[in-house]
């Protein structure tokens, strides 16, 4: 069953995501407090004034209190849900609740923490639904049943998984009845292996990559939508003093670019993204409205071909092959 791009599940869904993996007062055991809901409420009207209109969310995002302060928003403000496509993740596990960091794509747990993040979140559905992670010992009939059945219930609207390459999507894909419609995978100038795959085929560097080969095509080919966690590489690329030499002459270039361009550099380095033409979608994790802000100036951004390629000649270190 072949997808459809996000923006036809979507027609209005934004080019750049809201992810939230730090919402809520951090990667600690403390409860929410008003300053927490008062940020998260703050940030969401930045996202309606620059225009982003996805949330990227999961369930272990600050042990559960991202998914809880966007609710917590959404309850004192029922107006603004309606401006948001709401996405989250199950699928990974988590110290306290369990004793050792694993994946759990088991009917039993997928269940559980689908509805748990619903009453987190205060909704009677997400809009997309995510599988976190490849799960070794995933049993596909047993998940494939459970996703059925919670599609059925209208626990979620859409299917999406995150970190997974073409076969193992193939394979889940076979036994749902519902389209995977997104992969959200590792992409950004750092890592770039992406494009690499693309440009080094029968080449001894290829076998070099950490981008498993073919993904990005079959993706494109599937019309699966393609979203980009890390997408600003936690600003590495603003970094003129880096250790790194291909980082430090890139971010020369950024800076160059930022100033021809009239925008900040993180709206650079997003642009130099979002050129692909798998239309990949940007996910911008931050708790600061003025980097949703400059983030937001990328949408404006055409890089000329010849600035793609010079911005990707210097993170390689050289021209392309």
């Amino acid at each position: 069953m072949q997808a459809l791009p996000v923006h036809e599940y979507f027609p209005d869904a934004s080019r750049l995501i809201f992810g939230t993996m730090n919402l809520g007062g951090g990667w600690n055991q403390n409860p929410l407090c008003a300053d927490d809901i008062k940020q998260a409420h703050a940030l969401l009207e930045s996202c309606i004034e620059h225009g982003i209109n996805t949330i990227d969310l999961a369930d272990i995002y600050t042990h559960g209190k991202a998914e809880l302060v966007i609710g917590k928003v959404f309850a004192q403000n029922k107006a603004l849900k309606q401006h948001f496509i709401v996405q989250s993740k199950v699928g990974i596990r988590l110290p306290p609740s369990v004793s050792l960091p694993h994946y759990d794509l088991s009917g039993r747990w997928v269940t559980e923490a689908v509805h748990a993040s619903l009453k987190r979140l205060g909704l009677d559905s997400l809009d997309v639904l995510f599988l976190h992670r490849p799960d070794p010992l995933m049993k596909v009939e047993e998940l494939a049943q459970v996703l059925n059945n919670l599609h059925a219930q209208d626990k979620f609207d859409c299917l999406a998984v995150s970190n997974m390459h073409a076969g193992q999507m193939a394979y889940i894909q076979s036994h749902v009845q519902m389209p995977i419609m997104c992969n959200q995978l590792e992409l950004s100038l750092l890592h770039s292996d992406f494009i690499e795959d693309g440009m080094t085929t029968n080449m001894h560097d290829n076998a070099q990559l950490g981008f498993p080969r073919g993904t990005l095509e079959f993706c494109m080919q599937q019309k699966v939508q393609l979203q980009a966690w890390g997408a600003l590489a936690q600003g590495q690329f603003d970094d003129l003093e880096a250790q790194d030499a291909n980082i430090r002459n890139t971010a020369g270039i950024i800076a160059a670019l930022s100033e021809q361009y009239g925008c900040p550099s993180s709206a650079i380095v997003l642009a130099w993204l979002m050129k692909h033409p798998a239309q990949i979608q940007p996910v911008v994790g931050t708790t600061k409205p003025e980097r949703l802000a400059a983030a937001a100036q990328a949408n404006t951004v055409d890089l000329s071909t010849e600035h793609w390629y010079q911005i990707l000649e210097a993170r390689r270190g050289r021209h392309v092959p």
